[in-house]
């Protein structure tokens, strides 16, 4: 199999798996784009698809309230960008998208405080203008507004901060896995 058609699966199952969380069926979208991640990296791929799969595991996380996984990657990722020190534009906006996805789910899970103080961030490395979300959130949290899922999530939506959106997907090209038989393979095929 060459690199191209190795490159081609991964990214075939990934939008099938967009198609699934667009209908709201994430344990399905998560069961596409973790193959696709694997496949990716055992094929060897730019970082590009690893860093575009990882944000789609993510959104579908966020969407159905898997706070925890996401906040132990945003940490994680937190303190490598933070290791590397690096300082172009594009790294600091990088950073910067973490660090909001994680002040959000901060505020999703009701911590105000530490939320408002990872925006804080956010928007510091990134810098104003950058991330439209951070700065529409820290405007109300700054003038004392409470922010509820709902508002936040229109936020996201208004200023699309989720990439997984029905104008960006290529059905055409996408490429649903097999439907598990059992439970046990399924476990077996997630690596479970």
């Amino acid at each position: 199999m060459t690199k191209d058609t190795a490159h081609q699966i991964h990214l075939s199952i990934a939008e099938a798996g967009k198609l699934y969380a667009l209908k709201g069926d994430h344990t399905e979208a998560l069961r596409h784009y973790r193959e696709a991640i694997r496949l990716a990296v055992s094929s060897k791929a730019p970082e590009v698809f690893f860093r575009h799969y990882t944000q789609c595991v993510l959104e579908s996380l966020e969407l159905t309230e898997g706070y925890d996984e996401i906040l132990r990657f945003c940490n994680d990722a937190h303190q490598h960008y933070t290791r590397l020190n690096l300082t172009s534009s594009l790294h600091r906006r990088d950073h910067g998208s973490i660090l909001e996805r994680m002040g959000m789910v901060q505020l999703k899970k009701g911590d105000t405080k530490a939320g408002q103080t990872t925006l804080e961030s956010a928007q510091q490395l990134a810098g104003k203008g950058v991330l439209p979300v951070v700065d529409e959130v820290l405007g109300w949290l700054q003038r004392g507004f409470t922010v509820d899922t709902t508002r936040l999530l229109q936020s996201q939506r208004r200023h699309n901060y989720f990439i997984v959106r029905a104008d960006k997907v290529d059905k055409a090209k996408a490429r649903p896995l097999p439907v598990p038989t059992t439970k046990n393979a399924q476990e077996t095929f997630l690596g479970g």
